[in-house]
């Protein structure tokens, strides 16, 4: 380690020695010292995490919104006035101008936002960060969810570098793709529960193949699309 990085990170930890109250989870602590150059604030540390762990982030966001559940008024759907304007966006009824629920909840799941961007209150002093709309979790599956392509390494060592339509070795050129294509999660599908349908932006839905495969499945998916739209 060189003398300059060295210095930098005995003064990362000086800094959180004075701002840590209270102790962060073990594991994320653990990440944190395991950083070339250690983050200096707590807030740095959590987001750091997360988006170290974007696979985990889509697993525990939609657990946060299956905890919330959608508004007793609201449907998914597309157009104007604040909702997304096209399918391909994940739902979000708490980004919703109707549905927010205010500084301190998060837009995504709409559960309470905690010291730090985390997701609950380890402190025990209900201490709801009003500054906050995000969890750092959140932040990370909504990257996830609208920039798969992002992820194609995490999703690779999920599938153990085997491409998921053919079995066969995962190419350098291997994309990321939808199983369900999500112009047919709006066409058949978009009446499922809230947060059920995050599921089909998440991992559940995400797989890597190799970009001939990938050629192919598409365009068996527009044949079928396209007759659909005849039979309407």
């Amino acid at each position: 380690m060189s003398t300059w990085r060295a210095e930098r990170n005995e003064r990362a930890l000086a800094r959180l020695d004075k701002s840590l109250t209270r102790p962060l989870p073990p594991g994320v602590m653990g990440h944190a010292l395991r950083q070339s150059l250690i983050p200096p604030t707590p807030r740095a540390i959590v987001e750091s995490y997360w988006r170290h762990h974007p696979l985990r982030a889509d697993v525990l966001a939609r657990a946060l919104a299956a905890r919330s559940g959608a508004p007793g008024d609201w449907s998914w759907r597309i157009g104007t006035d604040g909702v997304p304007t096209s399918f391909r966006l994940p739902p979000a009824p708490f980004r919703e101008a109707a549905h927010d629920r205010g500084p301190g909840a998060c837009v995504v799941c709409g559960q309470p936002v905690y010291r730090w961007g985390w997701h609950a209150d380890l402190w025990g002093d209900g201490g709801v960060n009003r500054n906050a709309t995000w969890h750092a979790c959140c932040a990370a599956a909504w990257k996830v969810w609208t920039a798969p392509s992002d992820q194609v390494a995490a999703l690779k060592r999920r599938q153990r570098h085997r491409c998921a339509e053919t079995g066969k070795r995962l190419l350098k050129s291997a994309e990321v793709d939808h199983r369900v294509p999500l112009f047919e999660v709006w066409r058949s599908r978009r009446h499922e529960p809230w947060p059920v349908l995050l599921g089909y932006w998440g991992v559940p839905n995400l797989q890597v193949i190799n970009r001939a495969a990938h050629v192919e499945k598409c365009a068996r998916e527009a044949g079928a699309r396209s007759l659909a739209a005849r039979s309407d």
